[in-house]
């Protein structure tokens, strides 16, 4: 099956332009599959039968994984199979009455608006290091992009002049507006901060570590979560944390969710719905404290 597995996700970049993140998430789904029936002796693709793949989500759930990781698997599967029967590999998908089990969904943990202000007030000093995790703690809070997305930012994605950030997840681009605070905090790092930190003048890099080197999705979840222990909030800080915040934030301040699905990026506008249910359910708690017969 592995020649298969490479072939679909040969597809997935090439025919449906998916995003580096779900590519990795699928092939690494489906080698878990693979190897699950390889040990049941299952070597080719054509001698999968439902019954198979119904093993292999009890096997799951008896191994203890999360129903949302059983889902995903089950989504990576099911994708996978009809791909196989849609170029003939095989004759007939054995996945097409796999269901998911139900999940419960749980509301992202945001930040109230002191908090974040709390937590961006933190670094306040005139290092370069300061004057790089200011200028990326309001960025992130300012456009709700993604950490990977962070990162990944090139100096020229960057337009100070006309204020706007140019973001690209790999195969979609997206034009996002910043604010005053942001703005200022990036001319600060561009002018007293980047200079001492990156070794080469043409590193193409917005952002890099104290060395001059590539930022790691590790070096800035260390950070955010020394800073919001400095801050003294004692809720579960992540850097997806500013994302649902500054969602969540713009969504209870009256943002329609089109302009916030186009902001984040989402590709299906029900992922963005789930702010506006927060928004409900903050005005119900308001309602319950303050109201005299609440």
């Amino acid at each position: 099956m592995t020649q298969d597995i490479q072939t679909f996700i040969q597809y997935l970049h090439s025919e449906k332009q998916s995003s580096s993140n779900t590519e990795i998430s699928y092939e690494r789904d489906l080698r878990k599959l693979g190897e699950y029936l390889l040990a049941q002796g299952i070597e080719e693709v054509g001698a999968v039968t439902a019954t198979h793949l119904n093993s292999y989500v009890l096997y799951l759930e008896k191994a203890g994984k999360k129903p949302s990781t059983i889902s995903r698997s089950i989504v990576s599967t099911k994708a996978f199979f009809h791909y196989m029967e849609k170029t003939r590999r095989i004759k007939e998908d054995p996945s097409e009455h796999l269901k998911p089990p139900k999940i419960e969904k749980k509301m992202p943990e945001i930040l109230s608006m002191e908090e974040v202000t709390l937590l961006l007030d933190q670094p306040c000093g005139s290092t370069p290091k300061e004057l790089r995790d200011k200028a990326m703690l309001e960025l992130l809070y300012a456009t709700g992009i993604r950490v990977t997305e962070l990162i990944s930012l090139k100096v020229n994605d960057l337009n100070l002049q006309m204020e706007y950030l140019n973001c690209s997840d790999g195969h979609r681009e997206r034009i996002i507006p910043l604010g005053s605070v942001s703005l200022e905090a990036l001319k600060k790092y561009m002018e007293q901060g980047r200079p001492k930190l990156i070794g080469d003048e043409n590193c193409p890099w917005l952002f890099t570590n104290c060395t001059g080197q590539d930022m790691s999705r590790q070096g800035f979840w260390k950070l955010i979560k020394s800073y919001g222990k400095k801050a003294g909030i004692k809720k579960e800080i992540t850097p997806h944390t500013l994302r649902h915040s500054f969602a969540a934030h713009l969504v209870s301040n009256g943002a329609d969710l089109k302009s916030v699905q186009e902001m984040l990026g989402h590709s299906d506008i029900s992922t963005t719905q789930i702010y506006s249910q927060m928004g409900q359910n903050r005005i119900r708690e308001v309602y319950l404290k303050a109201h005299p017969r609440g």
